[in-house]
């Protein structure tokens, strides 16, 4: 029995997200007694739902879908049998390929995941995707201890600005890679501003003595979002038996790896995709942890959101394009509010 309307992006088929995304109404039916109805508030948009949608992402929904990863969102109703959720309540997805692009929905409560009232929405709808692949990279790869040295490109992606932060939290020496620009000291001081130990641009990386001069230890650990050249400057500088891990790909070109790195400095090259993580760990103790330590930094205010630009539902277009034209120097996450329909 349909009692309310939700407007919703929809898609048919895999393309250009400007071209097959059509906004849509669906009626949304009564509750079941084991659901909750959920009011969307915010929603990112981050590259995976871009490439989901142009069907270059190798997670993906049945079509037609609705896309958007993570998202937070307000109860507004509540099925007969649902404990430990109450109308009012904020909530996050509990896993990949939600479709939070909608204005409500309803869903198995054991779906969604009650958040802290302290949160805001802003910090709530970022919640499950950049400070987790954060968190987890610096956490499961290499054992680091306070003074080591970790190495980054895309320093001012949304993902390198919570990295950034971490590292000052944990007492890790961080060094940044970001592409050149016109207002690079701007830039450079914006990082350095939330915790940069050192911040660098490609050219520079290649000549840097930061290492060999001893003033940081090399790096037991890398992370690279770039990959192609940048990645392989950035292994150049790994200590003896360090690790690249690789989450991203925005140079659309191959990682290259040197027959050096791997005989004689016994390099390891790994990867890391957070929604692989999530699917093995919906319910581990460790991924409640996780939450509740970036909760409590959000908190403290030792956390801070990546620089972010809210975007109204009924004008996505902007939001879209402007993500599917990420370039690397943005540094800019855009989020669309779902409110505003």
């Amino acid at each position: 029995m349909a009692t309310d309307c939700a407007k919703s992006l929809l898609y048919k088929e895999y393309g250009d997200p400007i071209a097959v995304l059509q906004v849509t109404t669906q009626t949304i039916d009564q509750l079941a007694s084991d659901e909750v109805s959920v009011k969307w508030l915010l929603s990112p948009v981050n590259p995976a739902d871009i490439n989901t949608i142009q069907g270059k992402y190798p997670s993906r929904p049945a079509l037609p879908a609705v896309p958007g990863n993570e998202g937070v969102g307000e109860i507004v109703a509540v099925g007969s049998n649902v404990q430990n959720l109450c109308v009012g309540d904020k909530v996050v997805p509990n896993g990949p390929n939600f479709g939070t692009w909608r204005t409500q929905a309803n869903y198995n409560f054991k779906d969604v995941s009650k958040i802290p009232s302290y949160l805001s929405l802003v910090e709530a709808s970022m919640l499950n995707v950049n400070p987790c692949t954060a968190y987890r990279m610096l956490k499961d790869f290499v054992p680091l201890k306070p003074g080591d040295s970790v190495i980054q490109n895309g320093g001012n992606s949304a993902v390198g600005q919570l990295v950034i932060q971490l590292c000052k939290l944990w007492n890790y020496k961080s060094v940044n890679i970001i592409r050149n620009r016109p207002e690079i000291k701007e830039l450079k001081d914006q990082l350095a501003a939330l915790g940069a130990d050192e911040v660098l641009t490609e050219e520079e990386l290649r000549t840097t003595q930061l290492f060999k001069s001893g003033k940081l230890p090399a790096p037991k650990l890398a992370l690279n979002c770039i990959s192609g050249q940048n990645a392989l400057e950035v292994s150049r500088h790994l200590a003896h038996s360090g690790v690249m891990v690789t989450y991203g790909g925005m140079s659309r070109e191959p990682l290259t790896i040197p027959v050096a790195s791997l005989i004689f400095k016994n390099h390891s090259f790994k990867g890391f995709w957070m929604t692989a993580w999530t699917k093995e760990n919906t319910e581990s103790k460790e991924r409640v942890n996780m939450f509740n330590d970036l909760a409590l930094y959000y908190k403290e205010k030792k956390l801070q959101t990546p620089l972010h630009k809210l975007v109204p539902f009924n004008e996505y277009q902007e939001a879209i394009a402007s993500a599917t034209k990420f370039d690397g120097r943005t540094g800019v996450k855009y989020i669309l509010d779902m409110t505003k329909s």
